[in-house]
């Protein structure tokens, strides 16, 4: 899995779930219960996890959306 976005804001990984799926894009969102936990927002952001098979297509897709901004660096392939 490639981490694409990590964000403590919910409605921009609201927004981009359905973009995701619509496109069947597998993914997962990491850490998305913690503040049932007891963290406050901000100390552990949601991250979005892309299978990497679909990591560039989901990359495209959310640049297009204009959420480029918000991905995180892409790491180097082995």
């Amino acid at each position: 899995m490639d981490e694409v976005l990590r964000t403590d804001d919910v409605v921009l990984i609201a927004a981009i779930e359905p973009l995701l799926s619509a496109e069947n894009i597998r993914f997962f969102v990491a850490d998305a219960h913690m503040s049932g936990l007891g963290f406050s927002v901000g100390i552990a952001p949601r991250r979005l996890l892309v299978h990497e098979d679909d990591a560039s297509r989901a990359r495209r897709l959310l640049t297009e959306a204009g959420y480029g901004a918000e991905l995180r660096p892409e790491k180097p392939r082995a």
